[in-house]
């Protein structure tokens, strides 16, 4: 039963987070979103820089719906309403079995077409697919940025850090009396367990357009492609000035580009918002450092240490060190340390499970791996941590 005026939240049944990404160089995620302001000066940019980007940039794009989808709309979902609300049926046709049944796949953030298509996505791609078909069927449409702890993962020197976002369906007058869920119907992609006491903050849809924009910059940054990153880190500030992960992004892009002082006007002008941004700090302080404002760069990372007296992947690093002194043990529960920390990733369970293989636990080695595969964030890497997984199994039994 269904309080009034309470949301009722259904679990995906695979354990999905958003890629909502940003990166010392340190991208932040779905980080705080503040009152709405002004736009961004125009001065952050420096198109000069940059050369055309590969592909076409339009915030309209994001939530369109091919005439595919809106023939699946009609006849896929609306066949699915009988006994039930518009919103449960939307459940029902694109999550359940015997239907559509889209996946998880985080290594590339898609719009609501690409996610149909490829019947996969991150958590934001199908939170954002979730909400066009919803939109096409008249349903209410919210979003929630959700607290949840800190999960950082690496690509090369780019820290990444994952946020998570949810939406909620509201119903249509047609359906009030004769759906299950009259007053809304939360869609999340995190086990129930893990649903219990989550706090959430609605967040307006431009807001999504930023997470959106600011993960194709991220993706692209990745990837070594600094002209598409720029363009959309430059479009996600502009569509989304409330949402400071994509000023972070465009500096930490500036950085790579090495346009120092550019970088610097950006972090200068995100910590008038949020002086206690350490990803920011962090990262102008690698700028004051580069351009020879040794003194400036100390009096930042002192500021930052205050803050942030443990880093991100502070103890796995510390492990990684051990792991090259053949220091297992050390390594064992510093990696665990990490762990214990908050959401680790999947690199931290790999490096857990080889320190138990170096001091011979294999059974410990195993469960690493396994939960290694399990919170990989893309088939390739699934794959990759699969097949040492089954190389240690096939061990063990000899």
């Amino acid at each position: 039963m269904v309080a009034a005026g309470r949301p009722h939240a259904v679990a995906m049944p695979a354990l999905l987070k958003s890629a909502v990404l940003s990166g010392c160089l340190a991208l932040a995620a779905c980080a705080t979103v503040h009152e709405p302001s002004l736009p961004p000066p125009e001065s952050l940019f420096a198109d000069a820089l940059f050369g055309a980007p590969s592909e076409k940039i339009d915030a309209g794009d994001i939530f369109a719906l091919t005439e595919e989808m809106k023939s699946y709309a009609r006849s896929g979902i609306g066949s699915l309403t009988r006994g039930q609300g518009m919103q449960a049926a939307l459940v029902e046709a694109l999550y359940r079995k015997r239907h559509l049944r889209l996946e998880y796949e985080s290594a590339f953030t898609r719009t609501a077409a690409q996610a149909f298509d490829a019947r996969a996505g991150n958590c934001l791609s199908l939170v954002i697919m979730t909400a066009a078909f919803a939109k096409e069927l008249g349903l209410k449409v919210r979003y929630q940025s959700a607290y949840l702890e800190e999960s950082w993962s690496r690509k090369g020197n780019l820290l990444l850090k994952s946020g998570h976002v949810n939406v909620t369906l509201g119903g249509r007058l047609v359906d009030r009396g004769a759906g299950r869920y009259p007053y809304g119907l939360t869609i999340d992609f995190l086990p129930p367990e893990e649903l219990r006491g989550l706090k959430t903050r609605e967040i307006p849809e431009s807001i999504v357009v930023g997470m959106f924009m600011n993960n194709r910059a991220v993706e692209a940054l990745i990837g070594g492609h600094l002209d598409d990153a720029y363009a959309w880190a430059r479009e996600a500030v502009r569509e989304a000035p409330d949402f400071l992960a994509a000023q972070n992004t465009l500096g930490v892009i500036y950085l790579r580009r090495g346009a120092l002082p550019e970088a610097a006007a950006v972090f200068s002008h995100l910590l008038e918002r949020d002086p206690d941004h350490t990803r920011a700090l962090a990262n102008l302080a690698e700028a004051a450092s580069r351009q020879g404002r040794t003194e400036e760069a100390a009096r930042l990372r002192e500021r930052l240490a205050r803050l942030e007296q443990e880093p991100p992947l502070h103890f796995f690093n510390l492990g990684l060190a051990a792991m090259k002194r053949d220091d297992y043990r050390a390594a064992r529960d510093l990696f665990a340390r990490e762990a214990g920390r908050g959401d680790a990733g999947a690199e931290v369970h790999y490096w857990l499970g080889l320190a138990h293989l170096r001091l011979g636990d294999h059974e410990q080695a195993t469960r690493e791996f396994a939960l290694a595969a399990e919170s990989s964030a893309s088939r390739s890497e699934r794959d990759l941590y699969t097949a040492k997984l089954e190389w240690l199994r096939a061990h063990q039994m000899r």
